[in-house]
């Protein structure tokens, strides 16, 4: 998190700022927080005592925007701040690369397969820029369920943009997967 200058009463609201937004939850998969899903950039509380918070869509058009900025509002509320200021940025677009291991970890104990963690990576092992992501054709993620690597792909579509449906080859099951961005 990005932390504001210190200000009378700056750090107790900082922290305060920091611990509600800790809870708030993406409404498309709520087990994991904005922050876990790296929606949330960062915050900090202005000279003026209000909250600043910034935030990346995971793509452009993301229809749960617009609740996660009602949801932040609630909380920096909630938390006693007098107001917030919601920044979106586009730039540097929002990456799978942004999930938190803790993201990852409860993607798969909800079923749904992370990303390939390997997937912003060049042959020779370095991190690859956003635009060198090979996207077509789509790497297979391992199962969820039995972890076998051995998966087909259902549907390019889930029931979110961020999602596509794919089924496990050994054990039979079908899971969804966030894809790589």
């Amino acid at each position: 998190m990005v932390s504001g200058v210190t200000r009378p009463g700056g750090d107790n609201a900082q922290r305060r700022l920091e611990e509600a937004l800790a809870g708030v939850c993406d409404p498309e998969i709520p087990a994991l927080t904005i922050a876990e899903i790296g929606i949330l950039r960062g915050c900090e509380i202005d000279a003026d005592g209000h909250a600043v918070v910034i935030i990346s869509p995971t793509y452009s058009g993301c229809p749960a925007m617009e609740t996660i900025r009602a949801d932040i509002g609630a909380a920096v509320h909630a938390a006693g701040l007098p107001g917030v200021r919601i920044r979106t940025v586009l730039a540097p677009a929002w990456s799978s690369r942004r999930l938190s291991e803790a993201g990852r970890a409860k993607l798969r104990a909800c079923g749904i397969a992370p990303p390939a963690d390997e997937a912003a990576q060049r042959p020779d092992g370095r991190a690859a820029p956003l635009l060198e992501i090979p996207r077509v054709p789509p790497r297979c993620p391992r199962c969820p369920v039995c972890g076998n690597a051995a998966t087909g792909q259902l549907s390019p579509f889930g029931p979110s943009p961020c999602i596509d449906l794919w089924r496990c080859e050994a054990c039979g099951e079908p899971f969804e997967h966030f894809k790589e961005h």
